[in-house]
């Protein structure tokens, strides 16, 4: 088929390959643009060989290019998308619509083009340039598990109008009923799949799936419409059992302890509306909360193994108190007592010739007080004033965490979770092949079962501590060398600073941050 003839050369076509055979060289090669304008199937292999065909004269056709289809179709490599190309003149299409959206129709499906085809107006559709024909559905990655729990109260004091912290306002004790909702999973999804041009389904990404986290011992899960839900098994107080939400017995006494009640140890949490009297010891397992606004006056020893202790008044220790705290302590004043804390020390008011020891020991920064006696603490001491005009020797002290012996320690509480790990292992192991077992075994070997099974609760508790101990040391091994004594009015001569190895006893009164700058103390 010839397509274009003139003086100087003859353009044909044959079985899709386009050909020019050159009678008279010279032809200007910028005038062949009006050619390829106005014949838009034509489609050159490179310029260079049709400048050496318009410049030498031939006696047989040379091969210069190709002869497009009038329209084409592209699918896209990931297969979202397929677009049109029409190679005719805008007039063509404009005069042969109806004719040209036939073979547009047809063309997309002899290309398997199956899925989201879109309305078009041929129109709109330029020579030579793609025009988007269909557009696959994405698919739609599914949602993570929700986890919601039931949120314990932030023990912190009340903050009045006035803007003064009330600490004989304190949310310390959340009593829960038994079958109580305590927090709830809403499952991952699975997503919805989509869908390519081609009519290929693809796979949606689920969402992940996380664990629901709760004492077994004090909750159970339930299935409530399509959610797995936590309730308790027993009335007691919410409680942070090794990490994990539960509820811990509770035992409230509505008077004092002393003569009536005896000294008390109790394995949950204990709530004491009055006080613990001279001499007396009390001691749980899980939060203390003394509420008497008269606080307590030399009492032997309240201690509080893995929660905290809250005594809504002051505390008057008469050189003999000793408060214990597996978490941390909530008092308005202390005197003359000493005080241990595994987190953290909170102080309404002041601490007089007392012994305090913590992670963090804070005393409130507008105007409390910290007079006499010896402060010990990890990574963070804050009073508004330490000693006096009188200038009392008071101690605050800071002993740096010991980087290779934290290192040492946490190795070797790894390897213990690791032990114990692969005893968890095995013991539930043993429990699995049992199992199916369970109703032909004697009363002995029930007996048997049963204590294996309490092993692994054992077990699994022991893990879940060294777990806990071992992320609390890397949490020191992180915030080593950041360590601060914040006295933000007064520190008073007599006022002996310490952090780490480096110290100094104030001769005249400061204020501030006293820390380790450049290998030295800033005091």
């Amino acid at each position: 088929m010839i397509l274009v003839r003139n003086d100087k050369f003859e353009i044909s076509e044959e079985n899709g390959k386009v050909y020019m055979l050159t009678f008279s060289a010279g032809f200007p090669l910028k005038e062949f643009d009006s050619i390829l304008r106005s014949h838009p199937r034509l489609k050159l292999s490179n310029f260079s060989i049709l400048k050496n065909v318009l410049a030498t004269e031939s006696t047989s056709p040379v091969e210069i290019g190709r002869w497009l289809p009038n329209v084409e179709a592209e699918v896209a490599r990931d297969k979202m998308s397929a677009s049109i190309f029409i190679y005719e003149t805008h007039d063509y299409i404009l005069k042969n619509k109806e004719k040209l959206t036939e073979q547009i129709l047809e063309t997309i499906k002899n290309e398997g083009i199956a899925h989201g085809i879109l309305d078009f107006d041929i129109s709109n559709i330029e020579t030579g340039k793609a025009f988007l024909i269909a557009q696959g559905t994405q698919p739609v990655a599914g949602t993570d598990a929700q986890i919601t729990y039931l949120p314990k109260p932030e023990r912190k004091p009340v903050i009045r109008e006035d803007g003064k912290a009330d600490y004989y306002d304190m949310n310390f004790i959340s009593e829960i009923s038994e079958g109580s909702w305590l927090g709830e999973k809403i499952p991952a999804t699975l997503g919805k799949p989509g869908e390519n041009v081609l009519g290929e389904m693809m796979a949606a990404v689920p969402g992940r799936d996380f664990p629901i986290r709760y004492d077994k011992k004090s909750a159970y899960e339930v299935e409530e419409d399509g959610k797995t839900v936590i309730r308790s098994k027993i009335a007691g107080v919410l409680d942070d059992v090794k990490g994990m939400i539960g509820v811990n017995r509770h035992l409230p006494i509505h008077g004092d302890v002393g003569v009536e009640t005896g000294n008390l140890e109790f394995n949950g949490s204990l709530s004491i509306k009055g006080t613990v009297t001279s001499g007396y010891t009390v001691i749980a397992t899980g939060d203390i909360s003394i509420e008497g606004a008269e606080g307590v006056s030399g009492a032997k020893l309240i201690k509080s193994l893995e929660g905290d202790v809250y005594i809504r008044g002051g505390i008057f220790g008469l050189g003999s108190t000793l408060v214990e705290a597996g978490g941390n302590i909530f008092v308005k004043h202390v005197n003359e007592a000493n005080l241990v804390a595994a987190d953290s020390i909170h102080i309404g008011s002041y601490a007089l010739g007392s012994q305090l020891s913590a992670h963090s020991i804070f005393v409130d920064e507008r105007k409390g007080k910290i007079i006499g006696g010896r402060v010990v603490a990890k990574n963070t001491i804050v009073t508004a004033i330490s000693g006096n005009r009188l200038e009392r020797r008071t101690d605050l002290i800071i002993e740096s965490v010991n980087k290779q012996e934290s290192y040492s320690i946490m190795q070797e509480k790894a390897g213990n979770l690791k032990k114990l790990q692969s005893e968890i292992a095995e013991h539930e192991g043993k429990i699995k092949s049992l199992l199916p077992l369970l109703n032909q075994m004697s009363k002995e070997q029930i007996a048997t079962f049963e204590g294996t099974k309490q092993i692994l609760t054992k077990l699994k508790a022991d893990a879940v501590t060294i777990d806990r101990e071992v992320k609390l040391i890397m949490d020191e091994m992180r915030h080593a060398g950041k360590e601060e004594i914040t006295v933000t009015k007064e520190a008073h001569p007599g006022t002996y600073i310490q952090i780490g190895k480096k110290s100094s006893l104030l001769s005249k009164i400061k204020k501030g941050k006293f820390l380790i700058e450049f290998g030295e103390l800033n005091a």
